[in-house]
């Protein structure tokens, strides 16, 4: 995320933002006025695309809109201008670019939402495994409880087919058995994947009613939900690298 110009935008006696070169007032990226680039800001990326917080969103309108600044804040328009508009211009560009990843994939955005409202998930990625065995440190992860038998048979068949291939032998049988597996965890992964969706749903419900509780209420459903479906989806991959190993 690019971070924001030592050269900040005035403000104005009402405290809102103005532009640096008429004093008119400036939208995020450009004055509202004179259309001159302005200086990065610290805003979250909803607020960049003049988005509310919620997690069903426009993304035809949000893919054209990025568009439309793309092309505004293309280098070649800044070549004659001051050195510290090209540096806002690519601020801005830097910006925009990791603003529209997030926000057009739904689970991204759901992440990044969380991220604002001072949830961090679960970390279980594949990179956090491997720094963890670097460094170490013990990578956050917990095992869901309905998942703990599931996961140690599933472990347990994951070790013996690497010892049979280490031997040079391959063990049918097991190999059935764990795309059995596989084909149940992806089951489960769907089925966590239209939850979800459910909970987007009464999200947008409440994140402009103010009512704390039922925003956590929802907040932490979420939170529920993307921690067993990363780790589902671990689980798949674990058992494709073993099958295709």
């Amino acid at each position: 995320m690019a971070t924001e110009s030592t050269t900040a935008s005035p403000l104005a006696e009402t405290g809102e933002r103005v532009c640096w070169s008429c004093s008119a007032p400036q939208a995020a990226q450009f004055c509202t006025s004179c259309g001159k680039v302005q200086p990065s800001q610290s805003v979250d990326y909803f607020t960049f695309f003049g988005l509310p917080r919620k997690l069903n969103i426009d993304v035809t309108r949000l893919q054209r809109e990025f568009y439309e600044l793309s092309r505004k804040l293309h280098p070649d328009l800044y070549g004659q201008t001051s050195k510290q508009e090209q540096e806002w211009s690519l601020e801005q560009s830097s910006l925009l670019n990791d603003a529209y990843r997030t926000l057009k994939d739904p689970i991204k955005r759901t992440e990044y939402l969380l991220r604002l409202e001072g949830v961090e998930l679960e970390e279980q990625s594949k990179s956090a495994t491997e720094t963890a065995r670097v460094s170490g440190e013990i990578k956050k992860q917990v095992v869901p409880p309905d998942l703990l038998e599931e996961v140690f048979e599933l472990n347990m068949q994951l070790e013996e087919l690497r010892m049979s291939r280490k031997m040079g032998e391959d063990d049918l049988a097991l190999i059935r058995e764990l795309q059995a597996h596989k084909t149940e965890f992806e089951k489960k992964f769907e089925v966590l994947t239209q939850e979800l969706k459910q909970y987007w749903d009464q999200w947008d419900r409440v994140a402009d009613v103010d009512q704390e509780e039922k925003r956590h209420q929802v907040r932490d459903k979420m939170v529920d939900v993307l921690n067993r479906r990363n780790y589902i989806r671990n689980l798949v991959r674990d058992v494709n690298e073993a099958l295709g190993s």
